[in-house]
């Protein structure tokens, strides 16, 4: 699994979660809901969901997961919704979403 990062000139990279933490600043969780509920039915994975942020910054991975903070979860599989605290969040919008090897958390 890699981070696909689609920069606003176009660019594209892959990271590794394993080498680099995000940073995201003013977030919006996005997912297509008819795509996520067909895989939840059975069907294959395809890439469904994503996180639109004004800005990111990238790093090294650090050491510790960061206090403060709680689990973001999207698992199309468990269930076809981004899950913030057993809720539906899509369309919700974070001040900041950090990464933390393939986990994401919402700083408090």
């Amino acid at each position: 699994m890699k981070w696909k990062c689609v920069f606003p000139d176009g660019t594209i990279e892959y990271l590794s979660p394993d080498e680099v933490t995000l940073i995201m600043s003013r977030c919006k969780l996005s997912n297509n809901a008819k795509q996520a509920e067909k895989i939840f039915q059975g069907e294959n994975k395809t890439v469904c969901a994503w996180i639109l942020c004004e800005e990111m910054i990238i790093t090294e991975v650090p050491q510790e997961t960061p206090v403060e903070t709680s689990r973001l979860r999207y698992n199309p599989r468990v269930k076809p919704c981004w899950d913030y605290k057993d809720v539906n969040a899509d369309g919700k919008e974070f001040g900041c979403i950090e990464s933390r090897g393939n986990k994401l958390y919402v700083n408090s």
